[in-house]
């Protein structure tokens, strides 16, 4: 099929969005116009990297051993970047996402076996979004935490509502609360004044310590590189603009791969920032326990002022209902995908409450439900990044978008590491 250009029109339901992206691909539009279609869908991914979950290994991370972690981050970061391409890629070279694909061609009991495994990583994100969220809502404004976590259930449902306006409004407004996060940890950045020698220095010195640092250093994985949101990558590009043919498909890909580049580079530094303001306050201060959001809140209070706490609450409250909203429509993305059946939103969303309810009412400690929810995520990892891999491998699936050798090969060490930490945190906290 040759490259014809479409009149707006007649392009009927789609949107202003994509048929600017059409025309891009096209050629028709340069430079930041013809890269501005584009960004959106890593914004919501990068989400994922930023949630509550995140605050959780972060801060404890920070304030307990200080610089020496922050390597994690950055590596962390990385295999984010490469798993998100990769999904971006999948969707945009098939058509069909992540989920559809393992439904298609692997064995049924193995889908229905990932399927559960991906709804139980839903839910342990769900829980830690949750719970972040409701923790703003309750610090930042005194509500009390049980009616704090209904108000977020609300306020996520409102959001995903955009969705039926298609997919710009959405993309939009999740970036903007991402805007919120980064900005917020600007100004963090400036009132903890970190030493960057140390920062810089322990972003490439790898550091291992014991079983606590083990432990975290899984969690961080986990929460940095998200099961849900290699999932959802691949269904938020997947009709996204829709290629006609392998060269309008490699030049989508062109321009998906700076939009995971930009959202994964600002969601990388914004990882970095809680953990050095974590260190640079607590660590340094002798406050090296404090190992929860509340705490969090109510040390920084007095160590750099009202100012800066209020500022933290911020962007934990963006961070926990973007995140929880984005939680949602991945869940819609894996069970229709890997079951071919949906449920309303709406009950999803009140399903996916009812742990974060039923351990906020049961007085849990929520700071360790969080991190242990990233731990979970971690081992539910390795199912979609393997299935990743072998997917976009297939040169009759992928086309002209196939991975080149050396992408297979570093995916792969990324899984096995990934693997591999985990057998060490098994072995760390049950063979000691």
């Amino acid at each position: 099929m040759n490259d014809v250009a479409v009149p707006q029109s007649e392009l009927g339901k789609q949107s202003r969005a994509a048929w600017a992206g059409q025309q891009a691909v096209l050629g028709k539009r340069r430079g930041l116009r013809a890269l501005l279609p584009f960004i959106g869908p890593s914004l919501i991914a990068a989400i994922a990297y930023v949630d509550p979950g995140n605050y959780a290994t972060n801060i404890q991370s920070g304030s307990e051993f200080g610089y020496r972690m922050l390597w994690v981050v950055v590596l962390a970061n990385l295999m984010a970047a490469v798993m998100q391409t990769l999904s971006a890629k999948l969707g945009i070279a098939t058509g069909r996402n992540l989920p559809e694909l393992c439904r298609e061609y692997l064995p049924k009991w193995l889908s229905v076996v990932m399927w559960i495994i991906s709804e139980i990583a839903a839910m342990a994100t769900d829980l830690a979004e949750f719970l972040g969220a409701s923790l703003g809502l309750n610090l930042l404004f005194h509500i009390p935490l049980l009616a704090a976590t209904l108000v977020t259930g609300v306020v996520t449902y409102v959001i995903l509502m955009l969705e039926r306006f298609g997919f710009r409004p959405l993309e939009i407004f999740i970036g903007v609360l991402l805007g919120v996060i980064a900005v917020s940890y600007l100004l963090e950045t400036i009132l903890s004044r970190p030493s960057f020698a140390a920062v810089a220095s322990h972003m490439v010195v790898p550091w291992l310590g014991g079983k606590d640092s083990v432990m975290l250093m899984v969690g961080i994985i986990g929460a940095t590189v998200m099961p849900h949101a290699i999932y959802l990558h691949s269904g938020l590009t997947q009709r996204r603009i829709v290629p006609q043919n392998e060269e309008q498909a490699k030049r989508i890909y062109h321009f998906e791969r700076l939009d995971v580049i930009i959202a994964m580079t600002l969601a990388g530094l914004v990882n970095l920032a809680m953990m050095y303001m974590a260190a640079a306050v607590f660590n340094t201060s002798g406050h090296t326990q404090v190992a929860d959001i509340s705490s969090a809140y109510h040390t920084l209070e007095p160590l750099l002022g009202p100012a800066a706490a209020a500022i933290f609450l911020v962007s934990l409250l963006a961070s926990g209902v973007s995140s929880s909203a984005v939680g949602t429509m991945a869940g819609q993305v894996i069970m229709q995908g890997f079951v071919g059946f949906s449920i309303p939103i709406w009950v999803r969303r009140i399903v996916t409450m009812i742990p974060t309810i039923v351990i906020v009412w049961l007085g849990v400690d929520p700071m360790q439900t969080l991190v242990l929810s990233q731990v979970v995520l971690s081992f539910a990892l390795p199912a979609p990044i393997i299935a990743l891999v072998w997917f976009t491998r297939n040169q009759k699936l992928m086309g002209k978008l196939v991975n080149r050798p050396w992408v297979t090969w570093l995916a792969g060490a990324i899984s096995a590491l990934i693997l591999s930490l985990n057998i060490v945190y098994l072995v760390v906290s049950f063979g000691a």
